[in-house]
């Protein structure tokens, strides 16, 4: 066996294809389905949170994959806090759940999706590492 020159990248931007009949808004949090195509975040059965869009991409008229929207993740992004479950400074460094995809939560929904780690609360929202 010899040398293989392995291809590699960092794996913080990446391209999700996106869910048919879906619509991502730039600077809200994408999750993959159970298919493994990314949709808005929210607490729907088998998601798995993502990233942050950084774009806008409307597949409102597609069919799975048919378009790809680049997400940041391996970051810290600065998310709302629920009013009704609202994540406070003991919930730091514990795991925060998707309300929906630009809110977070200190306790799990209907099907406890994880946003992500917290790593800190002010009064502009919560700092989660995703």
């Amino acid at each position: 066996m010899g040398d293989r020159n392995t291809a590699r990248k960092d794996g913080i931007l990446i391209g999700i294809k996106v869910a048919a009949s879906t619509n991502i808004e730039a600077g809200k949090v994408v999750a993959a389905n159970a298919a493994g195509y990314g949709v808005p975040a929210s607490d729907a059965a088998g998601l798995k949170v993502v990233g942050v869009a950084q774009e806008a991409i409307d597949n409102s008229a597609g069919a799975n994959g048919d378009k790809t929207v680049e997400v940041m993740r391996k970051k810290v992004f600065l998310l709302a806090n629920d009013g009704t479950n609202a994540v406070a400074q003991a919930h730091v460094l514990a795991n925060v759940y998707v309300k929906d995809a630009g809110t977070v939560a200190s306790t799990g929904g209907t099907n406890s999706i994880v946003a992500g780690l917290c790593l800190g609360v002010e009064s502009g929202g919560v700092w989660v590492e995703i």
